[in-house]
């Protein structure tokens, strides 16, 4: 076959010529960490873009997870989803708290918060819940339930960069959002994340937490890690971000082609936006009638050098260092779903290519 592989996603790379002229300036000043000047930049232009108060660039999300348990000090029993990255769990362990698995909704994967109450216990410090594939939570109810229970809220939003409700940010719900700026998001810093809240005083604590727990050149507050992130980083950040408009657009339009070429598939089954919800075309998941539908469809794919994912799977509950309990609808969805190839660069063309094999596939089982 003449023509590249194509993968789940592909990295949004700006033009050469402009990271190199930021990178000179690097050079020029000599600071290359420590939260440098395109560090600070990068935080204040995210802020402006995506609406929110405060913004802290840490080395990736899991570690923005990490320091939102930490600086929110949450113990005991954190109520999450058992449909999400690894991370979202492991980092609950490593910071020494019990993850209790509330099943998904069948609609959009994300939590079902109307299980949430019953897995409440006299341990339950917090909820970590995830917008799954870019798609919000029932930010509402989750806040409903967690008013009432005097619970802390911490959103993954990985997976949302840009989200809005009602043109809103999607990551002013909650006490702590977190951000991926993996190479694989839609925005990304090569590698990264970062860390969003509304309270000042939460704001502080995060500030120095992501930096040995300084307060000042000669002052410590606190426990902290190194959670910096460096100049070239934020250099990438900087130079992906003016693109941001251009790349969601035609991430948009790919997704927009595999609905209408699929929809009419009604063996699958395609998640869609709320009219409320400003989606970011993040990811395309499907989801096929029978996990054997789905391996044969996978493996049709890659045999035509076509590589999506299955993500997520397996589910966090199954995972060797939890407390292993069914959680029927997140197993069940976890078995049947794929995640195809989506980036601003994919071409119509490969998109009808992919359609075309899917709908053959299903054809011959």
């Amino acid at each position: 076959m003449s023509r590249k592989p194509i993968y789940v996603t592909q990295s949004f790379l700006p033009p050469l010529e402009e990271y190199t002229t930021r990178i000179k300036e690097i050079w020029e000043s000599g600071q290359l960490t420590n939260n440098g000047p395109n560090v600070l930049e990068l935080e204040l232009r995210l802020k402006q873009h995506l609406g929110v108060k405060h913004v802290f660039l840490v080395t990736n999300g899991t570690i923005a997870l990490q320091i939102a348990i930490k600086a929110l000090e949450i113990k005991g029993e954190v109520i999450t989803t058992p449909f999400s990255y690894v991370a979202t769990v492991s980092s609950i362990v490593w910071e020494g708290c019990t993850p209790v698995f509330v099943d998904i909704n069948s609609r959009n994967f994300c939590m079902d918060t109307s299980k949430i109450e019953a897995a409440i216990t006299k341990k339950t410090t917090a909820i970590l819940a995830t917008h799954v594939y870019g798609f919000p939570c029932d930010v509402i109810e989750v806040e409903r339930i967690a008013k009432k229970h005097n619970l802390r809220v911490i959103y993954d939003a990985a997976h949302a960069f840009g989200v809005k409700i009602d043109d809103n940010s999607i990551l002013n719900h909650g006490d702590i959002s977190t951000l991926s700026f993996h190479a694989t998001k839609i925005f990304h810093s090569g590698e990264g994340g970062a860390i969003v809240t509304d309270n000042d005083a939460l704001a502080h604590r995060i500030e120095y937490m992501r930096n040995f727990g300084h307060n000042g050149p000669e002052a410590f507050q606190g426990v902290g890690i190194n959670g910096k992130v460096s100049e070239f980083h934020a250099v990438m950040g900087l130079c992906v971000l003016p693109y941001m408009n251009s790349i969601v657009a035609n991430r948009k339009h790919a997704v927009a082609l595999y609905t209408e070429i699929l929809t009419p598939e009604k063996q699958l089954y395609l998640i869609a936006p709320d009219a409320n919800v400003e989606h970011n075309a993040a990811y395309f998941p499907v989801v096929f009638p029978s996990e054997k539908v789905l391996l044969n469809v996978m493996n049709t794919l890659k045999s035509h050098q076509i590589f999506p994912r299955r993500y997520f799977y397996p589910t966090l509950n199954t995972l060797p260092y939890v407390a292993q309990k069914q959680m029927s609808v997140a197993e069940d969805i976890s078995s049947r779903v794929l995640c195809l190839p989506l980036s601003s660069e994919i071409s119509e063309t490969e998109v009808k290519e992919i359609c075309d094999i899917i709908r053959n596939a299903l054809t011959s089982n």
